[in-house]
């Protein structure tokens, strides 16, 4: 685990990252501030409506989501990334 704080939110590795300050809720609220359209509804993990899917990096979460959540895929709206990631929105 890396102590930086700011970490690089890669949407397309090919273009420049996004920035997610250490006193960001969630990965969410950093894609929002950018003005990156995500699909969401809850912000708690119930609803698995910000599903993304993590290609690399390192990720945790706030709180434990109760939406099912498959190998590979993360909640943008209760997670934090504790590396640099690479994400593909879906």
């Amino acid at each position: 685990m890396t102590d930086r704080p700011v970490k690089k939110i890669f949407l397309d590795p090919e273009k420049e990252p996004l920035l997610h300050a250490a006193h960001s809720p969630s990965l969410l609220a950093t894609l929002e501030a950018n003005q990156v359209e995500v699909a969401y509804q809850c912000r708690e993990g119930f609803c698995g409506a910000c599903r993304a899917k993590l290609c690399r990096g390192k990720i945790a979460y706030n709180q434990e989501p109760l939406a099912f959540v498959r190998d590979g895929e993360i909640l943008l709206c209760c997670s934090q990334p504790v590396t640099d990631v690479i994400i593909k929105l879906v």
